[in-house]
């Protein structure tokens, strides 16, 4: 059964709670898409995802001409993979930003807030795909084979969903 906006963003939250980086996709002016890890900042999840940038980066570059980007998170601890699908904007908002920062930021930003061209990238996500693999590696291992034998993977004992957000 579908899950509306409400029910994705609660679904969500937990994972992106769980993982601590993520890999943000953007796409290039001859439509290339590159990937880079981006740490998820430690804010609760109300459907949007907030990062640290640097306003002259070829990603601030990218999201401004082509604003959809990808978040892609991992937990393999939990065995937990998130795709969010949104829309990205810099944000110049020095009270959010004093939320968010932390120290270990610095190693990036090291005059803190005050790093001159330091912004806020806000992912606003429009839809999110989620895959969950059976937490014991016995079931996932036997998934596998009979996947594998009898040519259906949906025989892998995993769930996968795409909420709207």
């Amino acid at each position: 059964m579908p899950q509306g906006p409400r029910e994705g963003v609660a679904k969500m939250a937990g994972r992106v709670d769980r993982a601590r980086l993520c890999m943000l996709t953007t796409m290039t002016d001859d439509g290339r898409h590159l990937s880079r890890p981006m740490a998820v900042q430690d804010t609760e999840f109300d459907g949007d995802l907030w990062f640290f940038v640097d306003e002259g980066s070829d990603k601030v570059a990218q999201i401004s001409a082509h604003p959809q980007v990808n978040v892609a998170l991992a937990n393999e601890k939990d065995n937990e993979w998130t795709s969010i699908a949104g829309t990205a904007e810099v944000v110049h908002d020095r009270a959010k930003a004093e939320e968010l920062f932390t120290k270990l930021l610095e190693v990036w930003f090291p005059d803190g807030l005050d790093t001159p061209g330091l912004a806020l990238l806000k992912v606003h996500a429009d839809t999110a795909e989620y895959w969950d693999a059976a937490d014991s590696k016995v079931k996932r291992v036997i998934g596998m084979v009979q996947a594998i034998r009898h040519d259906d993977p949906d025989r892998f004992p995993a769930e996968n969903r795409t909420v709207q957000m």
